[in-house]
């Protein structure tokens, strides 16, 4: 068998996320022809200490879940819901029992904790890497206007 790496991101610190509750991030995903795409997920904790991610995209018409309201769950916190059209999905498997897209399912990401931290697997992401070091040697040059008083 041979052996394939998976890329692993990390997302957030896994307790960055209450109990209970969601939070979403947009990343930047490397697509086949080597492009920087958009990639919105959402992550989920539930009550029992499990997570689970989705692309924050309702199939019904490819909306931010959050868009509207703002917020990722029903009223009682027992399923995702569509802020637009009020879709809602099961938490643990993403599929829709009511609403426009009925029937259809949120696509799943590939999460895993590791360490303390939510990380994101099987997706080549564009790598964040902080700010840039202010000090670090630049070809470019800096213009100076200077105006008369």
């Amino acid at each position: 068998m041979g052996s394939q790496e998976i890329e692993v991101f990390t997302v957030c610190r896994a307790d960055a996320i209450e109990r209970g509750g969601a939070k979403g991030f947009n990343l930047s995903r490397i697509d086949e022809s080597g492009e920087s795409r958009p990639f919105p997920i959402v992550v989920v904790r539930t009550f029992g200490n499990d997570y689970h991610g989705y692309v924050n995209r309702c199939p019904h018409d490819g909306v931010w879940l959050n868009i509207g309201s703002g917020e990722f769950f029903s009223s009682d916190r027992a399923f995702i819901r569509c802020g637009r059209h009020g879709a809602t999905f099961e938490i643990d498997s993403g599929f829709c029992i009511d609403g426009p897209c009925n029937g259809k399912a949120l696509e799943p990401v590939a999460l895993a904790v590791v360490d303390g931290d939510v990380c994101l697997c099987g997706v080549k992401l564009v790598e964040d890497n902080g700010f840039p070091d202010p000090f670090e040697d630049s070809d470019e040059t800096m213009d100076i206007m200077i105006h008369p008083d």
